[in-house]
């Protein structure tokens, strides 16, 4: 499938993707265990006031407010009948911003986990989870997304579902996983694996990649991992996504403060080109004014050579999770196997 991501990425090379949604809401005044997508139509300016930020800052993609759009999770606040037509608000929304832009920005329906197991481990089927993932996508495309940007993932058997719904809605799609404990997702998928993944799917995604996690070397040393391992951007197949959180977060009584500066955020965009990122955004903690650091940087910036673990983390600090260390420095700044916005 050719679809208008697969196409501006020929045409611009390198992307760069928004920041966070989440996070920034609870700065606008979301409080916490709120659903964000009820803002959708609850607080519609605050939320087209969230993606035009990041618009006005360079972003060439804005995420959709629904990453906890799937009934599952919307069950949680009484909301799991709504799940279609949250998706449709918040993609119109979005929608509306990005059309107003003097350039081409693209759409992305944000895709999150379900938040439960699947079987045997918990209740949930596959053709549950499909049904889940489709409901929330038609809603996304009815309001005008351009592609389905799967997101967060920690599971095998969650990307193939909702593969499978994006690949029968019709719509070019993504997928990121988050690998936040000891270099591997929560369910043990390493980035190497990302590859074979996407090859086991009904329809390829246009790129792949990693998002959250435990901050942006952490997050760095994943997307050298993938390209490391056959997950090329350089004239393969399939991009690669690189969106960290900004920084490594610290919790402060009740607060988690992301401690990633603009600075920061610039080198980690610059080290994500050299390491064959594509796309390029930032996740918790990352606003505007952190988003117009990196696109300054990725405009200012050639690629150039591939980074290894010294580099990096001379550039944007010490990996997070340090059993990582070993491998990664015998790796040429790629992860071997050491054994989530």
């Amino acid at each position: 499938m050719t679809g208008k991501l697969k196409t501006l990425l020929a045409q611009k090379g390198t992307l760069l993707a928004d920041g966070a949604t989440g996070t920034n809401f609870f700065n606008m005044g979301l409080i916490s265990g709120d659903a964000p997508e009820l803002w959708n139509e609850e607080q519609p300016e605050k939320v087209k006031a969230l993606h035009q930020g990041f618009v006005d800052a360079g972003a060439d993609i804005i995420l959709t407010n629904t990453f906890g759009g799937n009934r599952h999770r919307l069950k949680l606040h009484n909301a799991q009948d709504r799940s279609r037509e949250l998706n449709r608000m918040a993609a119109e929304l979005a929608r509306e911003v990005c059309d107003q832009a003097d350039k081409t920005v693209l759409v992305a329906g944000s895709v999150g986990p379900t938040g439960e197991l699947f079987e045997p481990l918990g209740e949930l089927t596959h053709e549950a989870a499909v049904q889940s993932f489709k409901e929330q996508m038609i809603g996304l495309k009815e309001g005008g997304a351009d592609v389905l940007w799967i997101e967060t993932m920690s599971a095998r058997e969650e990307i193939q579902a909702a593969a499978e719904a994006a690949s029968a809605v019709g719509l070019e799609y993504i997928f990121t996983a988050s690998f936040d404990t000891a270099g591997r997702t929560m369910m043990g998928i390493a980035p190497s694996e990302l590859g074979a993944i996407a090859g086991e799917l009904p329809s390829p995604p246009t790129a792949v990649g990693a998002n959250c996690g435990v901050g942006a070397t952490d997050l760095l040393m994943s997307v050298l991992e993938m390209t490391e391992n056959g997950v090329t951007a350089d004239g393969g197949q399939i991009a690669v996504i690189a969106k960290a959180n900004c920084g490594v977060p610290r919790v402060s009584g009740d607060q988690v403060i992301y401690t990633g500066t603009p600075e920061l955020m610039g080198e980690y965009a610059k080290l994500a080109m050299d390491a064959g990122a594509k796309i390029i955004g930032g996740c918790c903690g990352t606003s505007a004014h952190h988003l117009a650091a990196m696109r300054t940087a990725i405009d200012a910036h050639t690629k150039g050579a591939r980074p290894n673990l010294e580099t990096v983390v001379d550039a944007t600090g010490e990996l997070v999770n340090k059993i990582a260390a070993p491998q990664a420095d015998n790796e040429r700044g790629g992860r071997r196997r050491s054994r989530r916005r």
